[in-house]
C-alpha cells in the first residue's frame, strides 16, 4: 500500500487507487491515511465530519462511509489480483471503538518526510551540512504541494494540516540554513526572497534572508529586511525582534568580518547559528 497526503491524497493498493470520489467518505480515508497504523475513535471521526452538531443516524452513517471505502479497497484488491491474500476489513480495520487503516508494510510519505527530516536535523547538530542539506532536500521533495490540498476538513483535520505544514516550514529553514553553512547564499536569495514576504513575521527567514543579502554584497537590502521585520513584530504582535536578530543587525552595521566566513563557528553567540 502506498499512502500520501503532502499534497493531493493518494491512497492505492498494489497500484491501484481506492480513494473515492464523495467528499465525506474521502475526508474520512483522509483522517485515516494521517494517522495510519493507528486506530481513530470513531467519536475522533464523527467530531471531523460534523462538528459538535452531529445528525441524529451518525452512527449509520459513520458506517455507510466506511463500507464505501472498503469497496473501493475491495475493487482495487481484485483488479491488482491481491483479492485471494487481502480482503478490504483487513486494510480498513474494525477496532473495539474505533477504525485503523493497515499499510502492511507499505509506504506513507509522512513517515518519511519525518524519518527524512530528522535525518537531516541529526546531522545539522553534528556539524555535517553537506548530509544535512541533503537530506532535508530529500524530505521536502516529498510534498507535492498543501497538505491534503483536495480535501474538504473538518477541526481535526485543519489542525493536522497545520502541523503537517508548520513541520514543513521548519525542514525547508534548517535547509536553508545548512545551504548558508555551505556557501550557497546567492542560491537561496530568490527562494527567500518569496518566503519572507510570505512569513513576514518569521524571525529565522528573515536572519537567513539577511546573511544571504550581506554576503551577496547587499548590506542596504539586508539591513532594509531587518527594519521590515522589526515594524512588523512591533505592529502587529508588540515586541522587538529577538536578541540573536538585533545582534546580527548591529554586526551588518559594524560590518564585521566573521559575517563574510562561510562557516560561522563560536565568533559570537548570537552569530554561531546565522549561517
Amino acid at each position: 500500500m502506498k499512502i500520501a497526503v503532502l499534497g493531493t491524497l493518494s491512497a492505492c493498493e498494489a497500484g491501484i487507487s481506492f480513494i473515492p470520489t464523495a467528499a465525506k467518505p474521502r475526508q474520512v480515508l483522509a483522517m485515516l491515511a494521517t494517522r495510519a497504523d493507528r486506530v481513530i475513535p470513531a467519536a475522533t471521526l464523527v467530531k471531523e465530519l460534523w462538528g459538535d452538531a452531529p445528525p441524529p443516524s451518525f452512527q449509520t452513517t459513520l458506517q455507510t462511509y466506511i463500507a464505501h471505502i472498503r469497496s473501493h479497497v475491495r475493487a482495487a484488491l481484485l483488479q491488482s489480483g491481491q483479492l485471494h491474500r487481502r480482503s478490504p476489513k483487513d486494510v480498513l480495520i474494525t477496532r473495539p471503538g474505533g477504525y485503523l487503516l493497515a499499510p502492511a508494510g507499505g509506504s506513507v510519505d509522512m513517515w518519511e518526510f519525518e524519518r527524512q527530516a530528522f535525518a537531516g536535523y541529526r546531522a545539522m547538530d553534528s556539524g555535517d551540512h553537506v548530509v544535512a542539506s541533503r537530506k532535508l532536500r530529500s524530505a521536502l521533495a516529498l510534498w507535492r504541494g498543501p497538505a491534503l490540498a483536495d480535501i474538504c476538513v473538518g477541526s481535526i483535520l485543519r489542525l493536522e494540516i497545520e502541523r503537517l505544514e508548520e513541520a514543513r516550514l521548519c525542514a525547508l529553514v534548517r535547509r536553508i540554513e545548512a545551504d548558508l553553512h555551505l556557501g550557497r547564499h546567492q542560491e537561496v536569495l530568490s527562494e527567500l526572497t518569496v518566503l519572507v514576504r510570505q512569513h513576514p513575521d518569521n524571525e529565522s527567514l528573515c536572519r537567513h534572508f539577511m546573511i544571504a543579502l550581506y554576503r551577496s554584497g547587499r548590506c542596504g537590502d539586508a539591513l532594509a529586511a531587518y527594519r521590515r521585520l522589526r515594524t512588523t513584530l512591533v505592529r502587529e504582535l508588540g515586541i522587538e525582534p529577538s536578541a540573536t536578530v538585533r545582534e546580527l543587525h548591529q554586526a551588518m552595521l559594524a560590518g564585521l568580518p566573521e559575517l563574510d566566513v562561510t562557516e560561522v563557528r563560536a565568533a559570537r553567540p548570537g552569530l554561531a547559528h546565522t549561517g
